[in-house]
C-alpha cells in the first residue's frame, strides 16, 4: 500500500484514525496495540508472504534484547538475514538465487540492530512487546525510513495518548506537502530520466546533463517527500518522527551534505559504524580510512551492485578530500563557490547511483564531458519551436528523442528552484515559521490535495523502496 494511493488515503488512514479516536477515548491503554496490527497489516497488504518474516524478526529481536548474553547472536543474526535477502546474488556471483528482496528490510533491521547494541552498551531500559512491536513495525516509517532510534520513540510510545488539533493540523499539512512533492514534481519528471540511463544510449551533453539533473531532483523531491509524509501521517497520532532533510542541495560542503540529506541514516552510519571503527580518535589516516569503510558500506547498504559500491566510494574520497583540504588550507572559499562545487559532485555521484550498471554510468559521465558528441534533443527543438526557418537542422539519431511536452519541463524548472532557493518543510514548520491555524493556509493546502488527487492517475513506487 502506498501513500499516494487512494486506497490508502480513503480506505485504510481513515479506518486507522477512526479506530484511534475511539480508544483515545474509551481504551486509551489499547492504542499501541491497535497501531501495531493496523502497521502488520499494511506491511501484509503489500506481499502477506513476508509478514511473517517480519513478525519472526520483531519477536527474535525482542527476546535477544531480554537475554545479555544473546544481544551479539541477535546482531548477527540480523546481519546474516540481511545478507541472505539482499546481497546472496552479489556475494556468490554465478548463482541465480532469484531471491524477492522484501520491502523494507533495510530499515527495520537496521533499526533493531541499534536497539540491540544499545542493550549491549548498557542501556537497561526495557519495554512492552506491544510497544516494540509497534517501534519496528510503525507505519509511517515502516517502508522506506526514517531510521528510528528507539530512545526518541518509545517514550512517546508508552506515554498516554492524548487528543491535540494542532497534531492534526500541522500533521495534514506536512503530509499534503510531501504527497504534493512526490506528485507534482518527481514523478512528472521520471519521464526525463529513463531515456538517458538506458544502457547502451550514449547521451550526448544536453541530454545526458538533463537527465543527471533531473534525476538529482527527483531523488530528492521523491524520498523527501516520502518523508514529510510519514512525519505529518505520524503527527496525526501524536507522534513526532525525526526529520531526515535539510535542503541538502544548499550544502556548502560534503561533510554539510551528509548532515542534511537522509540524516537519521547519517547519524546511524556515524554511531554504529564511523564511531566504533575509531572515528577520529587515532589520527588523519585511520580517520581517512575509516571514513571511506563507512561510505563503502553506505553505499553497500543501498543495493548490492558495483554501481553503488562505487557510489559509496566515491562520497568516501569527497569525504576525505574535504577534510585533507580543512586540513592544510588557510582561507575559506566564498561559500556560493563551495555550494556549486558540492552540487556538481553530488550530480556525478548520482549517476552512479541511478545506473544499471558500471558501464551505463561510464557513458552517461562520458556524455557529460561532451565525449558523446553535441546536439539537441528532438523533444527540445520541438519544445522549443520549429528551427528550420533559422536554417539550423540539429542532428536527430541515437536517443535524441527524450519528450520534452507535458509537465516534465515546467516540474522540473519548480523543482530546481525550490531545491536551491525556497525553505524546506522542516524550515517552514520548526525553524522559521511557526504554524498557526488559518483560513488561506488551510485553502491552500485543500487547493494542493485536489491537485494531487488530480494527478494521481498513475500510482508509482517510491525510489527508496528498493534499497
Amino acid at each position: 500500500m502506498l501513500f499516494n494511493s487512494f486506497s490508502f488515503l480513503f480506505l485504510y488512514l481513515p479506518i486507522v484514525l477512526a479506530g484511534y479516536f475511539v480508544l483515545l477515548r474509551w481504551r486509551p491503554a489499547w492504542i499501541a496495540a491497535w497501531l501495531a496490527l493496523a502497521s502488520l497489516f499494511f506491511y501484509g497488504y503489500w506481499d502477506t508472504r513476508y509478514l511473517p518474516l517480519l513478525m519472526g524478526s520483531i519477536l527474535f529481536n525482542y527476546w535477544c534484547a531480554q537475554h545479555q548474553r544473546l544481544l551479539t547472536l541477535g546482531v548477527m543474526a540480523n546481519l546474516a538475514l540481511l545478507g541472505y535477502y539482499k546481497y546472496a546474488d552479489f556475494l556468490v556471483p554465478g548463482q541465480d538465487w532469484d531471491i524477492l528482496l522484501p520491502v523494507g528490510i533495510s530499515f527495520f533491521t537496521f533499526t533493531q540492530i541499534a536497539y540491540l547494541v544499545d542493550r549491549h552498551r548498557g542501556d537497561r531500559e526495557k519495554y512492552g512487546l506491544a510497544q516494540y512491536t509497534l517501534f519496528v513495525s510503525y507505519f509511517p516509517h515502516l517502508i522506506a525510513g526514517p531510521v528510528l532510534h528507539h530512545k526518541e520513540m518509545m517514550p512517546q510510545f508508552s506515554r498516554p495518548a492524548r487528543f491535540n488539533m494542532e497534531d492534526i493540523g500541522i500533521g495534514l499539512s506536512i503530509f499534503v506537502i510531501g504527497l504534493a512533492k512526490k506528485v507534482l514534481l518527481a514523478d512528472p519528471i521520471s519521464v526525463l530520466i529513463a531515456p538517458v540511463f538506458t544502457p547502451h544510449a550514449q547521451p550526448q551533453l544536453i541530454e545526458a546533463w538533463i537527465g543527471t539533473l533531473a534525476y538529482t531532483m527527483q531523488l530528492y523531491f521523491d524520498f523527501s517527500g516520502y518523508s514529510d509524509m510519514a512525519i505529518g501521517l505520524s503527527r496525526l497520532f501524536g507522534v513526532r518522527l525525526p526529520l531526515n532533510f535539510n535542503s541538502p542541495y544548499k550544502a556548502a560542503n560534503i561533510s554539510e551534505f551528509w548532515r542534511r540529506w537522509h540524516m537519521t541514516l547519517s547519524r546511524f552510519l556515524r554511531d554504529y559504524l564511523y564511531v566504533p571503527l575509531g572515528g577520529n580518535r587515532h589520527g588523519a589516516l585511520n580517520r581517512y580510512r575509516n571514513l571511506m569503510l563507512t561510505m563503502l558500506l553506505g553505499g553497500l547498504w543501498h543495493g548490492a551492485g558495483w554501481p553503488f559500491v562505487a557510489w559509496g566510494a566515491l562520497h568516501g574520497a569527497y569525504l576525505v578530500l574535504h577534510h585533507g583540504w580543512q586540513a592544510v588550507a588557510r582561507s575559506s572559499r566564498p561559500r556560493w563557490w563551495g555550494r556549486c562545487l558540492t552540487l556538481l559532485a553530488v550530480m556525478l555521484a548520482w549517476v552512479l547511483f541511478r545506473a544499471p550498471d558500471l558501464a551505463t554510468a561510464g557513458e552517461v559521465l562520458q556524455g557529460l564531458a561532451g565525449g558523446n558528441g553535441v546536439s539537441l534533443p528532438r523533444g527540445l527543438v520541438r519544445w522549443a519551436g520549429e528551427l528550420d526557418g533559422l536554417g539550423w537542422h540539429p542532428a536527430f539519431d541515437g536517443i535524441r528523442w527524450i519528450d520534452f511536452s507535458g509537465p516534465a519541463v515546467p516540474a522540473l524548472m519548480l523543482a530546481i528552484t525550490l531545491a536551491l532557493c525556497a525553505p524546506n518543510t522542516q524550515e517552514l514548520f520548526g525553524l522559521r515559521l511557526r504554524w498557526t491555524p488559518a483560513t488561506w493556509r488551510s485553502a491552500l493546502m485543500a487547493l494542493t490535495f485536489l491537485c494531487c488527487l488530480f494527478n494521481m492517475n498513475r500510482v508509482s513506487e517510491f525510489l527508496y523502496f528498493q534499497f
